[in-house]
């Protein structure tokens, strides 16, 4: 009762919440016996339940790409060999890990660019791309109604695009308006990301508790401190304690509730100080991270870190669960940092991580 909210950001209404009669308490919902029914449900509802909970296993793009180029005729066993391989080097965008001149022998080059056109055709269109302007290419020289221009617009002037700048555009690639209008509508029809139309990861929507910036060359660690909510003591209270005369149980429950108040305040500050703390030993630890990317992630220990900001490893156990540093490679969990290395445990090993392997 001593604190008093001065911002909240995560406003609930009550309506949100579900009645007691909602939420009935049910102890053997979860039970393995499938010849048991839920008092709160029909059979239909029991039916439903059952169909929705079977096993099942979601197609892959993998395993679509894959299926379709085993029914193209007149393959070799190689030529089969090396697009699968392209097909497994395939994230879930449909674009290339790695290189794919580096996955296999230099005599073999005129039977990679072979199969990399064929699996660029296979549906959906445009994977096995290095990036999304190539896959926007691929789908475009697909298509036989594609605008004339429609390549050049893409390679040179997509990134920079803006409806102020559409005048200027046009003068450089010495079209009309017409001409803009039909480049423009036809990329709504393509899909700069096809891999994504069979992801099987579900999406998750986090604000990040963290972010780090390149600001004039330098790392910049900045602290989201909008999602967590301003406290301060309540004035009224203050007031209580302040009075001279009074009641003395009145005076004893004040004071205890304003020592909570204190502490809880102090203990937010203190969780706060502690994360970005920990966030800054995971910054040095791996900062050729946030220069190249998750390929350059190093073994890493909770040990380590806990060593580096002297608090115990559950500590940092406890303040990197659920909490995200969003950089310029996406956001990430912090936990994602500790890494082991491929021999021995943690950063006692070789210099080289689970994960960036």
């Amino acid at each position: 009762p001593a604190l008093e909210l001065v911002r909240d950001e995560k406003d609930l209404s009550l309506t949100e919440h579900p009645t007691a009669k909602e939420t009935e308490y049910d102890p053997f919902e979860n039970s393995s016996d499938p010849g048991y029914q839920s008092r709160t449900y029909s059979d239909e509802d029991t039916k439903r339940k059952f169909l929705e909970g079977t096993i099942f296993s979601e197609e892959t793009l993998q395993d679509v790409l894959i299926n379709q180029l085993h029914l193209i005729p007149e393959l070799s066993e190689r030529e089969l060999e090396i697009g699968e391989l392209l097909i497994r080097n395939l994230n879930n965008d449909g674009f290339h890990y790695e290189d794919p001149s580096k996955l296999i022998p230099a005599k073999d080059n005129n039977i990679l660019l072979k199969m990399m056109k064929i699996v660029q055709k296979l549906d959906p269109p445009g994977c096995c791309t290095s990036d999304f302007k190539e896959s926007l290419r691929v789908q475009s020289s697909l298509r036989r109604e594609a605008p004339q221009k429609i390549k050049e617009f893409i390679d040179d002037f997509l990134m920079s695009f803006h409806p102020g700048k559409q005048d200027e555009i046009m003068n450089k690639m010495k079209i009309d308006y017409e001409d803009m209008e039909d480049i423009l509508l036809f990329l709504k029809t393509l899909n700069p990301f096809p891999g994504r139309l069979y992801s099987t990861e579900k999406p998750k929507y986090v604000i990040p508790d963290l972010s780090v910036k390149k600001i004039e060359g330098e790392y910049v660690l900045i602290f989201n401190d909008e999602q967590i909510p301003v406290l301060e003591i309540n004035n009224y209270f203050e007031e209580l304690k302040g009075q001279k005369e009074g009641d003395k149980e009145l005076k004893q429950y004040v004071n205890a509730k304003l020592k909570e108040a204190e502490w809880f305040i102090n203990s937010i500050n203190q969780r706060n100080h502690t994360l970005i703390k920990t966030a800054r030993a995971i910054m040095e630890f791996q900062k050729d991270f946030f220069v190249k990317g998750p390929k350059a992630l190093k073994p890493l220990t909770l040990k380590d870190i806990a060593e580096q900001v002297s608090v115990h490893e559950t500590t940092i156990s406890r303040i990197t669960s659920n909490k995200y540093i969003q950089t310029e490679w996406g956001i990430f969990e912090l936990k994602y940092f500790f890494t082991n290395s491929i021999s021995g445990a943690g950063s006692k090993g070789s210099d080289f991580s689970k994960e960036a392997v």
